[in-house]
């Protein structure tokens, strides 16, 4: 295929972004409705974070396994099979009224969002050049936020009407990307390319896989990864029941929060990122991003009243914002021919995250409503200790080479 600079791909891009945003949104849906879903059936706070977490457990068993598929048998193949699969789990959630039903579904959408997301990120590395690269991993970035982030809201308002819903909405959209995606998008490996990616994957499997994420240049940005998905999705779990615990919000409220913090985030990503990495590099950038994340979300713990919650959401969520495309971008720059890897490995790391983050958020929520956000500030202090050891000087030799 052959790379060329973004204003020329439109169509593509478009398709590529909707479809990891409608993965993303399918996500984010649940969140909302949670309250209501645990009051329905009377779940736990635990139970609710299990439901989250088993998810991200799906996605980290398929996620290397998905990477390697996608240098094997292609990009298109794995994003319109990640696509279907989400689309039957949206479904069977929607229907599902005991809870080994649910879990079943999670299950299903931990597997499809393994196949979408490094099929995304590789297919975009592949049609974008070296200078568009930052600024098309900057756009994948907005995709997965606005949709992690605007989930909740569309959630919200279409649970006015029937509580489950959002889920057959999210089954609807999901299903009509994958038939646009058969139709629109067009491989970008040859099958000399396929055959080659085949015979230098043979010996490889996850445990080594997981060993060579151990490597210095990765392996700093791999764990930080893993400390944003973890610290995101503990503080993201909690956030509806924390507001309608403590608030007593509505599930239109806490859309309506979730919505506004979510396009204030992103209009910030889509026109100021790619100035930021110039300006401050994307190691100051996601230093600059940890620190605001972690007072925030201390500060959540004290706050009342709608426009003080609103106004920290914002903040917050935009420091998510732009932590995810610094790294993405890091990460893409640093592998080289090794995008399919990377990219699923980038996944593995921030499945795990998003396992550990709602299962101990759940918990602690059951403790003391204020647990979670005090744990999700230690974990973003940890990360920034962490990336004081980051050596940008091995990136650039690894780059040289």
């Amino acid at each position: 295929m052959v790379q060329k600079p973004i204003k020329e791909q439109k169509m593509v891009l478009i398709i590529l972004l909707s479809n990891i945003f409608i993965a993303f949104l399918g996500i984010g849906l649940i969140i909302p409705v949670m309250p209501s879903f645990m009051n329905l059936m009377h779940l736990s706070g635990s139970t609710m974070g299990y439901l989250v977490a088993v998810f991200a457990v799906a996605q980290l068993v398929m996620s290397p396994f998905a990477g390697r598929w996608v240098d094997r048998y292609g990009r298109k193949k794995i994003i319109t099979i990640g696509l279907f699969l989400f689309g039957v789990s949206e479904l069977i959630f929607g229907l599902g009224t005991n809870v080994s039903v649910l879990y079943l579904s999670r299950i299903l959408g931990g597997f499809s969002a393994a196949f979408i997301m490094p099929g995304v990120t590789a297919y975009v590395a592949d049609i974008t050049t070296i200078q568009d690269r930052p600024k098309a991993m900057g756009y994948i970035s907005a995709a997965i936020s606005t949709g992690f982030i605007i989930g909740p809201g569309i959630g919200g308002f279409i649970a006015e009407y029937g509580i489950r819903l959002p889920f057959f909405f999210a089954a609807g959209i999901a299903l009509l990307a994958c038939i646009l995606s058969v139709f629109i998008l067009k491989e970008t490996l040859t099958k000399e390319q396929m055959a080659e990616n085949v015979a230098n994957t043979k010996q490889t499997n996850f445990l080594s896989d997981l060993k060579r994420s151990l490597n210095p240049i990765y392996f700093i940005a791999f764990i930080i990864v893993f400390v944003l998905a973890f610290g995101l999705s503990a503080y993201e779990t909690v956030f509806s029941l924390f507001s309608d615990h403590k608030f007593g919000f509505t599930p239109k409220d806490i859309a309506m929060i979730i919505t506004i913090s979510s396009i204030f985030g992103v209009v910030v990503q889509v026109f100021m990122f790619g100035s930021l990495v110039d300006k401050l590099g994307e190691k100051k950038l996601i230093q600059i991003c940890l620190i605001t994340g972690a007072l925030l979300a201390v500060a959540s713990t004290v706050i009342s009243g709608f426009l003080a919650v609103l106004a920290v959401t914002c903040f917050i969520f935009l420091a998510f914002d732009l932590l995810r495309p610094a790294l993405t971008t890091f990460l893409s720059k640093a592998a080289g021919k090794e995008q399919g890897f990377v990219a699923g490995m980038n996944s593995t790391y921030t499945s795990l995250g998003n396992i550990f983050g709602p299962a101990v958020g759940g918990i602690l929520f059951d403790v003391n409503i204020h647990y979670p956000y005090l744990f999700a500030a230690v974990v973003m202090a940890i990360g920034l200790g962490i990336t004081m050891m980051w050596k940008e000087k091995e990136l650039a030799e690894k780059l040289a080479e």
